[in-house]
């Protein structure tokens, strides 16, 4: 039985459910092999000869990191502990075991210049972190003064009563709301939402299947318009900008400019989709939302602060401001003006954040090290072709992305990727050059969303018990090639008129 609860209740739901399902022994021993395998593999890497790595004047450091990478992968895949516990053991090793705070015997015997710890530690207060920090400060602050309902209210109703409609209208509404807020808690609300839809629909019909999936197939597609819609695009944000590395000065708006109107076209295809696939048998059906607006001085200062933060997110090309500086704006105003106090903090999705720093981790172990510059050395990547390396790379983050963390995904690929960019030089241009294969890479995990755990947005949806799993992988699959095709398309257009 479907039951009503407010969007976080929802999630806290969800996750608690996750964290007390019953234990196991078979997963339990499943879980100690994939850990026996993450251990030997990483020993091994660890200790190997450093000439069957074949990469030119590899040091005792570099090898760690490869190590520590290899680590971080099949931690991963395997799922061993949560995703953002991998990303803070992947920390942790690479302080004691390639920085200049290391543990001492082990510096000792370490060829190769050992990594400033101070710059590790910083990939945490690196500025995309502090972009989503500010992302969900504001989702926060939407919640706790009724925003995000009263929007929510406000936005559907325009649609009418129509089914057809009203599909369309959650599927808008959630795809805009997933832009600046997690998709996860967009999830959440826009579910809770159809609570008293559901009650007029009758049981047999399909409305009810087409509605469930609209939530977590618009959650995931609307996240891919904004930096701060999903991580994958955020890391993909910070390799382009990197001033070290490819430094393409690519701003907030100008991604919101050509990601915009493709993630519009295929909300609207997933509409067409859904409508046809599982056809309303009631041909109207009316809404009701419960909840609204809180009034009081906090909630205006909410509004004018969320419009001055996008607005200034659109226009970081003319006023100079950059998004990661913007982003830090409604937490000084929230916090200044009591909107947000320390327990509010605490709603900050900090297993993503640290999920984040742990690829940027790697990423800067990478290049700090000098393994990136050898291995480009080594390995010839000019004479690779741009199209293998943009299908492969594609194809290689959805398969992943459909079964581990999207963010992981991403955070494994993207060094790996502007690695390989950087050596084929002008080779690219013949596919739009390298933002159409970092960019590529975000599009990809974001059209992952085949099964119940693809996602968090596709197990809510599921939770619900209205859907069953060959129905979410029959729309999952044909929205995600739908989704690349059209992409990848668009990216490789852009490059060829050197828009991006």
């Amino acid at each position: 039985m479907y039951k009503i609860f407010t969007g976080f209740h929802l999630v806290e739901a969800y996750h608690k459910a996750r964290r007390e399902k019953h234990v196991d022994p078979k997963r339990v021993l499943k879980k100690l092999i994939y850990a026996a395998i993450v251990l030997v593999v990483t020993l091994f890497l660890w200790n190997a000869p450093a000439d069957m790595y074949g990469i030119q004047n590899l040091t005792v450091i570099q090898q760690r990191i490869i190590a520590i990478f290899a680590f971080a992968t099949l931690m991963w895949i395997f799922e061993v502990v949560p995703s953002w516990a991998t990303s803070v053991g992947i920390i942790g090793l690479m302080l004691l075991t390639t920085s200049t705070s290391g543990i001492k015997p082990m510096m000792y015997e370490a060829a190769g210049e050992p990594l400033p710890y101070k710059d590790i530690m910083a990939t945490f207060a690196d500025p995309v972190i502090m972009l989503f920090i500010g992302g969900f400060i504001l989702a926060i602050a939407a919640t706790k003064t009724g925003l995000d309902a009263q929007l929510a209210k406000a936005l559907l109703k325009p649609f009418g009563s129509k089914s057809d409609n009203v599909l369309l209208g959650f599927i808008l509404i959630t795809g805009v709301f997933s832009m600046f807020v997690s998709n996860t808690a967009t999830a959440a609300m826009m579910l809770t939402f159809l609570t008293p839809v559901f009650k007029q629909l009758p049981p047999e019909g399909k409305g009810r299947i087409a509605l469930t999936l609209s939530i977590p197939v618009a959650a995931n597609l609307g996240g891919m318009a904004t930096p701060i819609g999903t991580p994958p695009n955020a890391i993909a944000l910070k390799y382009l900008n990197d001033p070290a590395g490819l430094n393409l000065n690519l701003g907030f708006g100008e991604w919101v400019m050509f990601m915009l109107p493709l993630v519009l076209v295929l909300l609207f295809i997933g509409w067409i989709l859904l409508r046809t696939i599982f056809p309303f048998s009631q041909k109207t059906v009316n809404l009701e939302i419960e909840g609204g607006m809180k009034k009081g001085f906090h909630t205006w200062v909410v509004i004018v602060t969320f419009i001055v933060t996008v607005l200034l997110w659109m226009t970081d090309k003319l006023t100079g401001i950059n998004s990661y500086t913007v982003a830090l704006i409604p937490f000084v105003v929230f916090s200044l003006t009591g909107v947000i106090n320390k327990y509010d903090l605490e709603e900050i999705n900090w297993s993503v954040i640290w999920m984040v720093a742990g690829g940027f981790a790697l990423g800067y172990g990478l290049n700090a090290s000098g393994l990136a510059a050898n291995a480009v050395e080594s390995i010839p990547f000019g004479t690779w072709s741009p199209i293998v390396i943009l299908l492969v790379s594609g194809l290689i983050c959805y398969l992943l992305s459909n079964f581990i963390s999207n963010s992981a995904t991403a955070a494994l690929l993207m060094p790996i990727l502007a690695v390989v960019c950087s050596g084929m030089g002008d080779k690219l241009s013949a596919i739009g050059g390298t933002p159409t294969v970092l960019i590529g890479i975000a599009v990809a995990a974001s059209s992952a969303m085949v099964l119940p755990i693809s996602t968090p947005p596709n197990a809510l949806a599921f939770s619900t018990n209205l859907v069953k799993q060959n129905d979410m992988v029959k729309i999952g699959i044909i929205m995600g090639v739908i989704s690349m095709v059209l992409g990848y398309g668009l990216l490789f257009m852009l490059g060829e008129m050197h828009f991006i």
